[in-house]
């Protein structure tokens, strides 16, 4: 396959191609959400879901001096957001120790909605980062009140691309992978849908 020039992005040297592979979409969707919730420096960033994008803006928040608060039911990734520097794991519905400076929502569950806005200080954003997403139930105004911004990721551009691959190098991420046969994709997918992962799931040519 012959690709214009323009539309190729550098692959770091010190990843393989199957721990690349999940930098190529997973991370760089990742990186635009990270990127629009507008997190700074010494800031708390909520993170609803803990699956392939999540545990790469992990690193790369631990990294640029960010506490990270990691909402998902499944023991796995609470172990594995935890051993990647998470200051705080728990469910969307459990009570937290702090309010949030920004979020983001992974999963295409519109029932998070409210339980991020609720978590947030006054004048946090909400990043809603899936494209698609279930019907977000009906708010109460106070939710949205003192300037609380909800925003959604709807492209990636090369230049996500190429500042997020400078900046994963730069981690470096580690990028926790399970590699299937192309044959065992139906498996790959059934594992993901159960939350049987504590990685991303690579296909193998």
């Amino acid at each position: 396959m012959i690709v214009a020039e323009d539309y190729a992005l550098p692959i770091p040297k010190i990843f393989s191609d199957e721990h690349a592979a999940p930098l190529l979409c997973a991370g760089i969707i990742g990186y635009r959400s990270y990127r629009l919730s507008g997190t700074r420096e010494g800031e708390r960033l909520g993170l609803y879901g803990f699956g392939a994008s999540a545990h790469l803006v992990l690193q790369m928040a631990r990294h640029q001096k960010r506490e990270v608060y990691v909402y998902t039911r499944a023991a796995v990734h609470r172990e594995l957001a935890l051993k990647l520097g998470a200051g705080w794991v728990g469910d969307a519905t459990d009570a937290r120790p702090e309010s949030l400076d920004h979020a983001i929502i992974f999963p295409p569950a519109g029932a998070l909605v409210p339980q991020a806005l609720r978590a947030l200080r006054k004048a946090g954003t909400l990043t809603l980062a899936g494209i698609t997403m279930t019907t977000i139930p009906q708010l109460d105004y106070s939710l949205l009140y003192q300037e609380r911004t909800v925003r959604s990721v709807a492209n990636c551009t090369r230049r996500d691309g190429r500042e997020f691959l400078e900046l994963a190098a730069e981690v470096p991420l580690a990028t926790e992978v399970r590699v299937y046969p192309l044959e065992q994709a139906n498996e790959a997918l059934l594992d993901l849908k159960m939350s049987r992962l504590d990685a991303a799931a690579t296909l193998q040519i």
